[in-house]
């Protein structure tokens, strides 16, 4: 889903990137985990949803969309700081970002309309501003492009300040420093915005954005709301300009595997914090699993253990001997996203819903996973196709015509 920003265009002109295997890799595995939570949730019987394969199949759940949004992040980091390098002006990245950001928000609001339309008349009209992935994603995207712009100004106020020339290198540094920050201050406000310091005098649709709350009388922890959804993408985007650090650049490996260690001793700092014994909050609002800096921590530990594991494989293993169907999924995540909804919780499910033993449900999850591979690269081919079209010219179609 976070394939979003792999050609920025600046003035009409599109400016390519290079695709990075791990990070398609870990992309398609985030949709494959998707894929099974979905088919699972859906389609098993109450009594099939009380064993500990279910249990386990809902615990893998909660990976995607924390993988989707931190992604997203180092993403837009690495197009960034591409477009700095090639000397875009500050003002146009950030524009470029945005604006992409917005295009992913208001495919959000469409993809919540279609469900809308194929649901009718079951679904609550509600459920059109209902906040999820997509529109989260795309409004982290945007504040992305905000902050981005944001610390790049302030290098180079720093620089003036001290009368040093704006480098790469401060430029970076900044960045990475105002991202984790973002990223802080976000996992330390979302317990107080979810309980004590709720914006109540925000009409529902809007609070929703802040805290999940959507028709409820209290937050929803099923939702996507900014706080603290929003701090994977600051993680993801300091991770990503740490990529183009001299460090990582001249010794990779060793970079991703004090990625790595990091995350393990992120996971064992959230243990640490959640068992000490001075508080920054009262026991009535602290909640560990849902909405505590010490879980956002533990998730943030996983997340980078697993990149790493990514990286390893996709460079010493097998992830690229052949045709991967993951990292194809990972260069479609956003199309096979959208499709496979409709076709495990809408309309046009494919399995009869909370019908289904474990057996059939995972006949259903591996037709669903291979229908997704072959739309997959039906997208792909058919991209290939139009950009050697594209590439052609009307001087060379042209010529094609006077040939015949």
């Amino acid at each position: 889903m976070a394939d979003q920003i792999q050609d920025a265009r600046i003035g009409g002109t599109a400016v390519k990137q290079a695709r990075l295997a791990y990070i398609d890799w870990m992309r398609g595995l985030a949709c494959v985990l998707m894929f099974q939570t979905h088919c699972y949730s859906s389609w098993l019987t109450p009594e099939a949803r009380k064993t500990e394969f279910y249990r386990w199949s809902q615990a893998a759940g909660t990976l995607p969309a924390p993988l989707f949004i931190f992604l997203a992040g180092v993403s837009s980091a690495m197009a960034t700081q591409r477009l700095r390098e090639k000397g875009v002006a500050r003002n146009a990245i950030a524009k470029t970002t945005i604006l992409r950001g917005a295009e992913i928000f208001g495919l959000g609001l469409l993809f919540r309309g279609q469900e809308f339309i194929l649901g009718y008349p079951n679904s609550p009209w509600t459920d059109l501003l209902r906040v999820d992935v997509l529109n989260i994603l795309g409004v982290s995207m945007m504040l992305m492009g905000v902050l981005c712009w944001a610390a790049d100004v302030s290098a180079g106020v720093v620089g003036a300040r001290f009368s040093a020339p704006q480098s790469r290198t401060s430029t970076l540094t900044v960045t990475i420093i105002v991202a984790l920050i973002a990223a802080a201050v976000v996992a330390v406000v979302t317990p107080w915005l979810w309980t004590t310091y709720r914006p109540r005098w925000l009409p529902w649709p809007l609070e929703s954005y802040i805290n999940g709350v959507h028709t409820y009388a209290q937050p929803q922890t099923w939702l996507f709301p900014l706080f603290p959804w929003v701090a994977f993408a600051f993680v993801g985007l300091a991770l990503g300009f740490l990529l183009f650090s001299d460090f990582a650049k001249k010794k990779e490996a060793w970079f991703f595997a004090v990625v790595g260690g990091g995350g393990a001793i992120a996971c064992e700092a959230s243990q640490l914090l959640d068992d000490a014994p001075a508080r920054l909050y009262p026991a009535a609002i602290y909640d560990y699993w849902h909405t505590s800096p010490e879980f956002f921590l533990m998730r943030c530990g996983i997340l980078l253990v697993l990149l790493f594991l990514v990286y390893a494989w996709c460079r010493w293993g097998w992830a690229q001997k052949g045709f991967s169907p993951i990292i194809q999924l990972g260069n479609t995540s956003l199309l096979v996203y959208w499709v496979h909804i409709e076709f495990v919780y809408g309309r046009f499910s494919i399995l009869p819903k909370a019908r289904c033993s474990i057996l059939k449900a995972t006949a259903g999850l591996l037709i669903i996973f291979l229908a997704m591979v072959a739309l997959s690269i039906l997208r792909t081919r058919w991209k290939k196709r139009k950009a050697k079209v594209l590439r052609a010219g009307p001087a060379a179609a042209a010529a094609t015509a006077e040939s015949v």
